[in-house]
C-alpha cells in the first residue's frame, strides 16, 4: 500500500469504503494511560533486560451494504501486548497478555447511537470527519487490561496471615466472661 495514513486523523469512512486494512507496533510510550498501568522500567527486578512493550495492532475498514439504506461503515480492530504489571498477590513483576479484538459499527449521531446502542451487540461510534485510533488502541486495551493483575501460581510463597504478636498478647489478657459462666456450671450446688 502506497498511501500514507495519521493514526491520530483516519477519515474512517474513506477507509471503510476502500475495505483498507492497516497494521503495524507501536511503543507502549505512545500510550500514556495504558502506560500508567503498567511497571516503569525502575520498578522491574531486570533493568537490564527492560524493553520498552511494544503495542501490536490491527485495523480493516468495511462498508457493508443494507437493504433500503446508506451502507453501514465498520471498522475491526484487534491489538495486542505484553504488559509488565505488579501482582497484587506476590507484589512482584508479572507480564500479562492484553489483547483486544473489537468490531465497530459507525452511525451518524449521538441519538442514534444511544437509540441503538440496546439492542446492538457491536460497538457503535458517532462518525466523525476524523478518528484517532491511537486513542481507540488505547482505550481498548485499558478496558482488556485486568482490575487485579497477578500470577496464575505466585513465584515465591506468599503468607496468607498475618500476625500482630502485641495484638495476639492483648487478646490472651482479656478477661473471658464466658470461662466464668463455665466455671459457674461445674460448682456443685
Amino acid at each position: 500500500m502506497d498511501k500514507k495514513f495519521d493514526l491520530n486523523r483516519l477519515n474512517t469512512k474513506a477507509f471503510a469504503r476502500e475495505g483498507l486494512s492497516l497494521q503495524g507496533h507501536e511503543s507502549l510510550s505512545q500510550f500514556s494511560r495504558l502506560g500508567d498501568l503498567a511497571l516503569s522500567p525502575s520498578e522491574t527486578h531486570l533493568k537490564e533486560a527492560f524493553q520498552t512493550p511494544q503495542v501490536a495492532w490491527a485495523i480493516q475498514g468495511d462498508l457493508v451494504p443494507v437493504s433500503g439504506g446508506d451502507p453501514q461503515v465498520w471498522l475491526h480492530l484487534q491489538a495486542e501486548l505484553e504488559l509488565p504489571m505488579q501482582c497484587q498477590r506476590c507484589m512482584g513483576q508479572v507480564k500479562l497478555s492484553v489483547k483486544a479484538d473489537t468490531s465497530y459499527r459507525f452511525v451518524s449521531d449521538e441519538a442514534t447511537a444511544e437509540a441503538e446502542d440496546d439492542e446492538s451487540e457491536e460497538d457503535l461510534l458517532v462518525l466523525t470527519p476524523e478518528l484517532n485510533v491511537l486513542e481507540l488502541i488505547e482505550d481498548e486495551l485499558i478496558m482488556s487490561a485486568p482490575l487485579v493483575p497477578k500470577h496464575e501460581i505466585c513465584p515465591v510463597l506468599v503468607p496468607m496471615s498475618a500476625v500482630d504478636e502485641a495484638f495476639e498478647k492483648a487478646l490472651e489478657a482479656r478477661p473471658k466472661p464466658f470461662a466464668a459462666l463455665a466455671q459457674l456450671k461445674k460448682k456443685p450446688t
